[in-house]
């Protein structure tokens, strides 16, 4: 088992979501102490409480869970350049269906910040990809680490789940953070005009499990 300090609940409220298309859900917010990073991640629980954070015999087994790192631009303001909104929004109704957490990480910019994420952006502009912007930039193609990840989902008494993520890293660190990844299910495929190079370069450079062959340059609505 990795060695890393344990954290704990600091608080549980409950909050009412809705969205712009009228999906609504009602869910819980848990917020930690101790978590490695620092940083003001929270746990969001929907549908059926998963194991560990609410003494319920209809608990989901094996809770769907999502790591969501925050993305200002696409979550809040519905920036056409990534996918990350509709992922948040989908992930949230599956979740909610199922049973799981939703975990939101700050970690905008896969880790390097707002500001630089946008810089990264300038790059793109003239041609190159999302992660060879941040190389130029003297940035990691990827800075993000889960282990705040892994502390909150064993506070929550959560060493088991199905990750809902395109992403083989997260199931990779998680699994080596000592978390049973039982199955990665795939997330839906938000293309649009403005993001299918970003979308194609997840796939060729960190191997997400997106069909290439159908991320042409057309709009995909």
């Amino acid at each position: 088992m990795p060695d890393f300090p344990a954290a704990t609940p600091r608080s549980r409220v409950r909050v009412p979501l809705r969205f712009h298309d009228g999906y609504s859900v009602d869910t819980e917010v848990v917020t930690f102490h101790g978590l490695a990073d620092g940083q003001e991640h929270v746990a969001i629980i929907l549908g059926n409480p998963a194991p560990g954070t609410t003494a319920t015999a209809t608990a989901t087994p094996t809770p769907l869970v999502r790591l969501h790192s925050e993305c200002l631009t696409g979550d809040v303001f519905g920036s056409a350049r990534c996918d990350c909104g509709p992922q948040l929004r989908e992930a949230v109704e599956r979740i909610a269906d199922r049973g799981g957490v939703l975990l939101y990480l700050r970690q905008e910019g896969r880790g390097i910040g707002l500001y630089n994420k946008l810089d990264a952006y300038a790059l793109q502009d003239q041609g190159l990809d999302t992660y060879a912007a941040n190389t130029a930039l003297g940035l990691p193609e990827d800075a993000r680490d889960y282990t705040a990840a892994a502390q909150m989902l064993q506070a929550l008494g959560i060493n088991s789940l199905d990750l809902l993520s395109n992403n083989p890293d997260k199931a990779g660190q998680l699994r080596d953070l000592g978390i049973h990844v039982r199955d990665r299910v795939p997330t839906g495929v938000f293309q649009n005009t403005h993001n299918v190079r970003y979308l194609r370069a997840k796939v060729l450079q960190t191997q997400h499990t997106l069909p290439l062959g159908e991320l042409t340059g057309r709009h995909a609505g």
